[in-house]
């Protein structure tokens, strides 16, 4: 599995937006999200919008340094606590950042935090963040959630190299994810290829697409396994199964948190 097209990325930043504002539109904004509970709706939302606006600003500019978050235009959220407004400052900072995004191009060289110093990176990251943050608005307002599997499958494959690089980097939760002979396989059950087997080493841990068995197995439907991977649903809940050794998935899902 490669990563999706530059193009792609900035179309699934317009429809998974567009999908959040659905979901938010007529909604309580004072609920709190169950899967981000320091958080009602509204602060997701404008987690969400702010997280746009930074992103393309350093695209637009193209930063070489990281831009603080207080010298981005609006990225607080808008002035007035009406909802309209929330809903018009969230669509138009979708907008600003993928029309920023297009101009660049994936491989324009901008500063990102991690590995890919390219606006690619910046597409995928914000495609993936809007998409994970639109399944906490549909828990907080009760409703389904679906995405599509490919973009589901690159979801978990983004979380593990950002989890590698935090390891590489140092992080002490990402350090603890190592101990030679234990593994964990992923396995989508409604996808084809859609498998992963994480494998801990003595220095650390590795990955790739395959299927073997693993001291722990967490498998079903490719978007539950999505959800669980990114800690937005319990691992044995929403027809997902864990086969082997229940402490190991937990230990990787706490560890691989940050916060």
């Amino acid at each position: 599995m490669t990563p999706l097209a530059h193009a792609r990325y900035c179309d699934e930043i317009l429809a998974q937006t567009d999908l959040l504002r659905d979901l938010v539109r007529d909604a309580d904004l004072a609920a709190r999200v169950p899967t981000c509970p320091d958080w009602n709706l509204r602060e997701l939302v404008v987690h969400v919008g702010g997280a746009h606006r930074w992103a393309g600003e350093i695209v637009r500019t193209r930063a070489a340094a990281e831009i603080p978050d207080d010298a981005v235009p609006g990225s607080g959220g808008p002035a007035s606590g009406d909802a309209a407004a929330l809903d018009a400052w969230l669509a138009e900072g979708a907008a600003a950042t993928v029309a920023a995004l297009r101009e660049a191009g994936p491989d324009t060289e901008v500063w990102t935090w991690a590995w890919e110093r390219r606006t690619a990176f910046w597409a995928r990251r914000m495609a993936h963040e809007t998409a994970v943050h639109r399944a906490d608005a549909a828990a907080a307002v009760g409703r389904d959630f679906e995405v599509a599997p490919d973009l589901a499958a690159d979801t978990i494959t983004e979380w593990l190299e950002i989890v590698a690089f935090a390891q590489a980097g140092g992080d002490p939760e990402a350090a603890e994810l190592r101990g030679g002979g234990r593994s964990l396989h992923l396995h989508a059950t409604d996808a084809a290829d859609a498998e992963w087997l994480i494998e801990f080493g003595e220095d650390g841990f590795t990955w790739r697409h395959a299927h073997a068995k693993a001291t722990v197995a967490l498998r079903g439907p490719l978007t539950g396994l999505m959800l669980a991977f990114n800690r937005r649903r319990k691992p044995d809940e929403g027809g997902l199964e864990v086969l082997g050794d229940r402490s190991l998935l937990d230990f990787w899902l706490e560890r691989s948190s940050f916060g």
